[in-house]
Parts: structure tokens; C-alpha cells; sequence
């Protein structure tokens, strides 16, 4: 949280008198500065005073206009100052949503420096579009070159990919020409990445297109995926639902999690309860499917060269192997003692 040390509400304040008292009464409706923080429209207050949408924009222009034009906004001037040194100290440009948190957490009060950000000649606002957030600047420079660098960084990302976020924030820097040294700093660049909409963080601080269900989990079996990758190697089902509510806070039953991972081919049962990442290498199937599969792809084996390689695939016990291969409806044997699958 920012530390201001100026009172944006006693600042507004000050301000608003140099307005024509219905002037005054417009702009604390249309951006929430009275004791309600409820912003209200064009329209609903043009029905308070029986005029048009249109009329109530000419006031609330008229009364930016007049108040910047005033004694008191020069007068206030450094608190305009201190605003602007803020957001330089945050990067120059930031996301809307990320500027006014970092104010404050309370609504009322983020009305009332969001009205002095539009006051503020300074500020520069923009609209949010397919690849941005809203967002402010007081930068233009720095701020082509973040929205430049983001563009390229979505267009390299496929949609499956994972990224690290220390990784993530030496491939965005690799992509920010000419960046000023005071920007060179890890809670800038990670500002940075959050004004984008392309780009996004999963709750382990991982990052991806924000669209690619490793980044934006929506269900049990997207949470399992990210909890089975986590771990790194094959995870019992019932450890899978345990890690998702201690992980994401989400309540995960161990039957519905277990059904979530049969029926997804992202995952791969390679043990008994036991589930991998098909994109692991591990194959798919029972057993004997997997020995068919080996036999497919090598030709004839001996039985321990086939007993190495499944259990490779599957955590299963030696017998197991031996139980399936001894089936004459799938495998045969020759004279050298190797094995290939029945005609």
C-alpha cells in the first residue's frame, strides 16, 4: 500500500467549492465523493433534475474546466505533485485497478483520487481494449514502449505454456527497448505484465496466456493439472484432493477428483490410485497395453528388457508384467525367448 501524505478527501473538498452549488452536487453524484461511494450514471442523474444525459456531461465538463481554471487548483498543486511522483515511482504507467489499490482498499476513498487523477493535467487515462486494461500514465514514452513489449511478449506465448515468474520477467524486460534504469525493477515489470489482458498469473504465481486453463483454472480437473505438475512426479488421487483445497482453498471431494482425472487425457493412471501428466511421456492403457504398445514400437524383447520398460510406464509390481505377458491371446514367445504380440 502507497503511503500518501496528502488527503485526497480534504484536497476534493477544497476544490469542489470554487463550484456553482448544482456544478458541485453533479460531480459528487457522477463519481461517488458524497457519503455513498456509488458512482451514478449520466442518465440517472439527469432524471433527479429533469434534464437530459447530455445536459449533465456539459456540467460535469464545465465544472473539470472551472475547477482547473481556479485559485484553489493551483493551491493544491503540490497535491497534484505528490500524485504524479507516486505513479513515476510506480513505472509511469499502471493499471487502473493496481493504482487504486495501492491507495487505498476503501472505495470512498479511491472515488476521491480517482477524481483527482481526471483533474490532474498530468494524468492521462486510457481506455481498455482487447489487449489492455484501463490504465493511467503520466509517461507516454515508457507507456508505448510496455504496450509494444506486451504485444510481442503475448504473440511468443503458445497456449500451453507454463512460465516461472522470475522467467517470465527476464523474457518481458528482453522485450522493453530503451528502458529507463529506475524502471528496472522486479514490482515495476510485474505491474507492468498485470495491465495486460493477454497475459496472466495462475494462483502459484505462474505465468501464460490468460485464456489457457493453466492459468485461468476453472474446474477440478484444471486445479488437479496444476497440483500433478507442482508435484513434479505421480501423485495418489486422494493426495491430489487433499493439495487442491490446501492449494487453492477450493473444496475437493476424493471421488469427484478421482472421476475428474479418469476422464480427462491429461492425466494417465500409472499406478494403483496413482496418476501422471500424460504429457510426462507416459503411456496410456492397462498393462497389457502398454507391453503391446513397447512390443509395437521395439519389436521382439526378452522378458526383462519388457519388465524394464514398463515399469518405466507403470508403478506396478514385477508379477504383474509377468501375469499379463504369459497371456497367449496377446503375446507370444519364440525360440529365443522373446516375446512379440499374437497375430
Amino acid at each position: 500500500m502507497t503511503n500518501l501524505t496528502l488527503k485526497p478527501k480534504q484536497v476534493v473538498k477544497a476544490l469542489l467549492k470554487s463550484l456553482p452549488d448544482r456544478a458541485q452536487e453533479v460531480i459528487v453524484k457522477r463519481y461517488g465523493l458524497g457519503k455513498e461511494p456509488e458512482k451514478m450514471t449520466l442518465e440517472a442523474i439527469g432524471k433527479i433534475y429533469g434534464i437530459t444525459r447530455e445536459r449533465v456531461r456539459q456540467i460535469e465538463n464545465y465544472a473539470i474546466s472551472n475547477i482547473q481554471k481556479s485559485k484553489e487548483y493551483e493551491a493544491q498543486a503540490p497535491a497534484f505533485k505528490e500524485l504524479e511522483t507516486m505513479m513515476q515511482e510506480m513505472g509511469g504507467v499502471i493499471a487502473e485497478e493496481d493504482l487504486l489499490d495501492s491507495v487505498s482498499k476503501d472505495q470512498s476513498i479511491q472515488n476521491h483520487v480517482y477524481f483527482l487523477l481526471v483533474l490532474g493535467r498530468a494524468f492521462k487515462w486510457q481506455k481498455e481494449d482487447d489487449h489492455f486494461k484501463h490504465r493511467w500514465h503520466v509517461d507516454e514514452t515508457t507507456s508505448k514502449k510496455v504496450e509494444d513489449a506486451l504485444k510481442k511478449l503475448y504473440k511468443n506465448l503458445k497456449d500451453d505454456d507454463i512460465i516461472p515468474e522470475s522467467e517470465m520477467i527476464d523474457t518481458f524486460l528482453n522485450h522493453v527497448e530503451g528502458l529507463n534504469d529506475q524502471y528496472r525493477n522486479e514490482e515495476i515489470l510485474k505491474r507492468w505484465l498485470s495491465i495486460s489482458k493477454k497475459v496472466g498469473k495462475n494462483p502459484l504465481g505462474e505465468w501464460g496466456v490468460s485464456h489457457s486453463p493453466n492459468i485461468k483454472a476453472k474446474g477440478m480437473r484444471d486445479y488437479a493439472f496444476l497440483v500433478i505438475r507442482k508435484h513434479g512426479s505421480p501423485i495418489h488421487f486422494r493426495e491430489v484432493a487433499k493439495q487442491i483445497e490446501k492449494m487453492f482453498d477450493k473444496k475437493a471431494h476424493v471421488a469427484t477428483t478421482h472421476n475428474e482425472l479418469i476422464k480427462d487425457p491429461r492425466f494417465v493412471l500409472v499406478g494403483r490410485g496413482l496418476y501422471a501428466l500424460s504429457e510426462w511421456g507416459y503411456m496410456s492403457g492397462v498393462v497389457k497395453d502398454v507391453i503391446k504398445k513397447i512390443l509395437e514400437k521395439n519389436g521382439p524383447l526378452t522378458k526383462k528388457e519388457i519388465v524394464d520398460k514398463v515399469l518405466k510406464e507403470r508403478y506396478v509390481k514385477e508379477n504383474t508384467i509377468l501375469v499379463n505377458l504369459q497371456n497367449p491371446k496377446y503375446f507370444k514367445k519364440d525360440r529365443e525367448g522373446r516375446y512379440s504380440v499374437s497375430a
